[in-house]
């Protein structure tokens, strides 16, 4: 009798540390005994530092990522003395930007999936698995570093020459997980190819989104909080500042490939219900047509066409969309099966970017953004290097909870670029500190698109976790390779 009182009390145990785990558990309590403590001592802490700690530490014990964002965002507002109305009132007035980029990234997964149907995809995946063969050690190692090759060109491509952000990643990535499982790819290093690629490319060529980020936001930024203090930036400029920091991100992609996650990784059977699923029980033409891959390649220019003229990634997806609707990719009456697909594959980017507006919404609306830098600031005086490496800290800590880079420059503009005056840096320092410290936390921050799209592709058959196998491993390599590389740089130029 008593045997079985204790075994049940043991079940009961197991059960209680299954439903909260012990690393969650601690987590919380520890984030609720540093916030007694200053609270206690009359040390009030920073309501978005306060934000965005709960935010990550909420994601690491898996709560999430959407739940996150609003539990730590509401908590901010609370802190900060906006109230529930307030703070819902801030969340709830922003959500309408992240509404209209989800719109977006729902029509780009809609076009994703009907390229995927015209087969173009499948018979590259085909003629992949038909190089990579049986013997390993014969062929396997060639084709894992094309695939390698593959991933960095798309990357930069999706960036500049295509600007298609992350929509070739559900396009591209999941037709090759079974080559990839062959080959025993460890994903999280592919995950960090994807992610310091498309950063590295939009922050180092100026076409695409680097136009944008380099010659419409940083630039800008620059010259009107730089005149005056006799700082005149140059497009010319804008590249070379940027190039020891890129240099960063490379060197963590490689470390990410060479060191860290070069041991071969198995990975288990399919999860039942995943994306792969869904898309695999679709027909998928085995053979092409001419007329087909006409069209196919037709709607690829014309969705790049009215990209650049209208300046509309959602205009350009959806007459790409009606282009192989009509091409006969897919019968006319599975139109409706097409868009659905691509809307479950993209629900998850569109809703978290959808929530991460009103959570940046919510953190600027508490109006502590601007007394954080400052705290860096007096905390800094005219120690140069301490001040560098401490203001690009603090804008990867303000992107990270953004999510956003294009975001935070004009953010950080106003307070960094007199502080870095102050500390003596030159106008091409300046603006290589600027353009990394809000460029830092875009890869590897849980409700970026880098970090989502990566997870999306890799993760279509259920066998690749967001945070654990995107966030951590991207958020490592990008952030802390680049953060060195432009702090030695900003300090040596």
């Amino acid at each position: 009798m008593t045997t079985t009182i204790d075994d049940d009390k043991t079940q009961d145990r197991i059960r209680l540390r299954e439903m909260v785990p012990l690393p969650a558990a601690l987590t919380v309590l520890g984030l609720l005994v540093v916030y007694a403590i200053t609270e206690l001592t009359g040390n009030s802490i920073n309501a978005v530092v306060l934000a965005i700690v709960v935010m990550v530490a909420l994601c690491l014990i898996r709560v999430p990522v959407m739940v996150a964002l609003i539990v730590s965002a509401l908590l901010g507002g609370l802190h900060a003395g906006l109230g529930i109305e307030g703070s819902l009132e801030a969340f709830n007035g922003s959500l309408l930007i992240g509404a209209q980029v989800g719109l977006t990234y729902v029509m780009v997964g809609a076009l994703a999936v009907a390229l995927a149907r015209s087969g173009l995809l499948e018979m590259f995946a085909r003629w992949v698995s038909r190089r990579a063969g049986t013997d390993e050690q014969a062929t396997g190692k060639g084709v894992k570093w094309g695939l390698f090759g593959l991933f960095v060109a798309a990357s930069f491509m999706s960036q500049n020459i295509v600007p298609v952000h992350i929509a070739f990643i559900p396009i591209l990535i999941p037709p090759l997980l079974g080559v990839l499982n062959r080959l025993r790819v460890d994903r999280r290093a592919v995950a960090c190819i994807l992610a310091c690629s498309m950063s590295a490319s939009y922050l180092l060529l100026p076409t695409g989104f680097g136009a944008i980020y380099l010659n419409e936001i940083l630039l800008p930024n620059f010259n009107e909080f730089g005149a005056a203090y006799g700082l005149v930036g140059t497009p010319d400029m804008t590249w070379k500042a940027m190039f020891w920091p890129v240099m960063g991100l490379i060197a963590g992609m490689l470390f990410a490939v060479f060191i860290s996650y070069r041991r071969p990784r198995d990975y288990e059977e399919p999860v039942v219900g995943s994306t792969l699923d869904v898309e695999e029980s679709a027909p998928t033409p085995v053979t092409l047509r001419p007329f087909q891959l006409i069209m196919t390649l037709l709607a690829l220019g014309v969705a790049l066409f009215f990209q650049i003229a209208f300046d509309s990634l959602l205009v350009g997806a959806m007459v790409g969309f009606l282009i192989l609707t009509v091409a006969g990719n897919f019968r006319w009456n599975e139109q409706d099966d097409v868009f659905t697909t691509g809307l479950l594959m993209m629900a998850q980017i569109a809703v978290i970017i959808t929530v991460a507006s009103g959570f940046a919404g919510l953190l600027t609306a508490t109006g502590q953004i601007d007394s954080l830098i400052a705290a860096s600031a007096d905390f800094i005086g005219d120690r140069q290097l301490l001040g560098v490496f401490l203001m690009l800290f603090v804008g990867l800590f303000i992107t990270i909870g953004f999510g956003d880079s294009f975001a935070s420059v004009p953010i950080l503009a106003p307070i960094y670029i007199p502080l870095a005056v102050e500390l003596g840096l030159g106008p091409l320092a300046v603006m290589a500190l600027l353009g990394a410290a809000a460029a830092l936390g875009d890869a590897g921050s849980p409700a970026s698109t880098i970090s989502l799209g990566a997870t999306v592709g890799l993760a279509a058959d259920g066998r690749h976790d967001h945070i654990r196998d995107t966030v951590i491993p991207t958020f490592l390599h990008c952030n802390v390779g680049m953060l060195l590389f432009a702090g030695i740089a900003v300090v040596l130029i």
